[in-house]
């Protein structure tokens, strides 16, 4: 059976994009930074049918211990051939950009793009192995006048361009991973303090037209695909 690490899998759109990828038959690995909070969507998952194969600790604000983590998983789960990465934080969404900490700045790009970068480049060759693919959980990377978050969007812009670069390398040298972007659009969650105004939809939705287009058996390497525009969210 087919096997599929998901980062942040515990909560919102990765908890959904779990469920969704199981009810389709895949083995799930969740990804999550609590050991409690991961045996909980554990039980949670497995109560509605879906096969967890384990929990993975994966914090991608320390470098080191993404090292282990990849080291881990290699050894685990050879058989891996999925990643999504759709962890991340938000940064302080509401600061303007000229007051913005840089600490703020700092922890939102290691969490978000470093910390992602180093992961996957870490998975590559066990996903090559198995003629694997990368998905990245992201928003688009042209700054929307409804919505733009400073740290947030250049951390996801940082991570866009990684996508775009990575899937022409692994082309280029004939690597056997596929590697793209969905933007899922506003999604209700805590990350956007379960905003549920105009343009959102709930997790649930997102969870199953990302796990649609996973298996949709085509091939989108490099594509940027958004399910939902950004749209005015009357704050501005």
């Amino acid at each position: 059976m087919k096997q599929a690490l998901i980062t942040g899998a515990n909560k919102g759109i990765g908890y959904e994009i779990s469920h969704s990828l199981g009810k389709k038959g895949w083995q799930i690995i969740v990804g999550a930074r609590d050991k409690q909070r991961a045996e909980e969507t554990i039980t949670r998952l497995r109560a509605d049918g879906t096969k967890v194969i384990g929990w993975q600790h994966i914090n991608l604000s320390d470098n080191t211990s993404i090292l282990e983590s990849a080291r881990e998983i290699k050894d685990k789960y050879p058989e891996m051939e999925l990643l999504v990465n759709n962890a991340g934080i938000p940064g302080n969404m509401i600061v303007s950009s000229y007051d913005a900490e840089l600490k703020d700045i700092q922890e939102t790009l290691q969490t978000n793009y470093i910390g992602t970068f180093y992961l996957t480049k870490l998975l590559i060759p066990l996903l090559a192995h198995n003629h694997g693919r990368i998905v990245n959980i992201t928003v688009p990377s042209e700054v929307s006048p409804y919505w733009h978050p400073m740290a947030y969007v250049a951390s996801k812009s940082a991570q866009n361009v990684m996508t775009s670069i990575m899937a022409m390398d692994l082309d280029r040298n004939h690597i056997p991973v596929e590697i793209f972007d969905i933007h899922p659009g506003a999604t209700t969650t805590d990350l956007n303090n379960h905003y549920n105004g105009p343009g959102s939809h709930m997790p649930e939705i997102i969870g199953q037209k990302i796990e649609e287009i996973i298996n949709d058996g085509e091939h989108h390497q490099g594509e940027f695909i958004e399910l939902y525009p950004i749209v005015d969210e009357g704050n501005y």
